[in-house]
């Protein structure tokens, strides 16, 4: 395999990995129900520009978490397969919840903007979500190259940007959406989520206790 090739299939790799990951994980169909409590009473386009500001508040979350991850990891001295390991579980129990139904209180904004809270926070940007990123961004630490890191992490603020777009679109026909699935076609699709999230979940800790094991 050529260098061409090798950087080409880590920047795909990346960006397909990422974007699986984390439209997985913050399951946009799932968003609809609480966006429209709270943009219920609003003016349609008033409720856009509130979905507009949390879709860019959360790529800016999800960012700052891939960039500023490993440092917060040296800092607290937590190692790469510790970080995925935990990561991992976070996501499993995820995606266990989802699968069965569980989910936690349904957080309300105060009246205002709740773009950033709850929605962008921890709506899209929430602790699964934060999690895969500094997971990723610890797979990244450990690639031979600036070159290789550079791409990889190009290619996963694409998939971050390309997961809150897909948001965005959600959102902002969330009333046509929530009209043609129904509560019950919104429920599988949260159901099917879930089994991915336990999948990749599992694949996260994986990852982590050969890393661990390595001492790394």
């Amino acid at each position: 395999m050529s260098i061409d090739e090798h950087l080409l299939r880590l920047l795909v790799s990346f960006f397909l990995g990422g974007l699986i990951s984390l439209a997985t994980i913050t399951n946009p169909l799932s968003k609809i129900p609480l966006f429209l409590s709270l943009a219920a009473g609003r003016a349609a386009p008033e409720a856009t520009l509130e979905a507009r500001r949390a879709c860019f508040y959360g790529f800016l979350l999800l960012a700052g978490g891939l960039f500023a991850g490993v440092m917060i990891l040296e800092a607290f001295g937590i190692s790469f397969g510790a970080l995925r390991i935990a990561g991992g579980l976070t996501v499993s129990i995820i995606g266990y919840r989802m699968l069965f139904g569980t989910s936690d209180t349904t957080l309300t904004g105060s009246g205002g903007s709740f773009a950033f809270f709850p929605l962008a926070m921890p709506g899209i940007a929430g602790p699964g979500a934060l999690a895969t990123v500094i997971g990723i961004s610890s797979e990244i630490a450990e690639l031979d190259g600036g070159i290789s890191r550079l791409l990889a992490y190009s290619a996963t603020v694409a998939s971050i940007a390309a997961t809150c777009l897909l948001i965005w679109l959600v959102l902002r026909s969330a009333r046509w959406v929530s009209r043609r699935l129904g509560s019950e076609g919104i429920n599988v699709v949260a159901r099917l989520n879930g089994f991915l999230l336990v999948c990749i979940g599992v694949q996260f800790v994986g990852s982590g206790i050969r890393s661990f094991v390595a001492g790394t």
